[in-house]
């Protein structure tokens, strides 16, 4: 997968359809809430296959760590590594930075992947978008 950082509106509008079609259609997530005020401030990532979109992320920078949000691969294209190759370069980035510790929000259903990567449960499990989560976080 050819994972890149987004400059263009093209980019932009590639992540925000990967981002769509698993969180609002998929996981029926409203769009209201998929797409936010961070959406204007954040770093977006998008991760294609032959020219293809079909892996998206978004990263900021909060309290002192590199947060990683939206993370999300075409459902076609998943169990493939992707997710774990969009995570490194995420956390390429937060290093460049200067940080030194990351953190995310994980849907309950995916933590042992985010265990497999060295992410470690912080909170007590709670809802977002009507789905159970937990906080991890992860130093680098």
């Amino acid at each position: 997968m050819d994972i890149q950082i987004v400059e263009t509106d093209k980019q932009l509008k590639d992540a925000y359809h990967v981002r769509m079609t698993v969180f609002v259609e998929e996981q029926k997530v409203s769009p209201d809430e998929e797409l936010d005020e961070h959406d204007k401030t954040a770093i977006h990532l998008a991760g294609y296959e032959n020219d293809q979109a079909i892996a998206a992320s978004r990263l900021r920078f909060v309290e002192g760590y590199g947060k990683l949000e939206r993370i999300c691969i075409l459902k076609e294209h998943r169990g493939k590594a992707y997710g774990s190759q969009l995570i490194a370069e995420m956390e390429k980035i937060i290093s460049s930075k200067g940080y030194k510790k990351a953190k995310l929000n994980a849907q309950t259903q995916a933590l042992p992947f985010y265990e497999r990567l060295g992410y470690k449960t912080v909170s007590e499990e709670f809802m977002d978008a009507g789905i159970p989560h937990v906080t991890m976080i992860k130093n680098i």
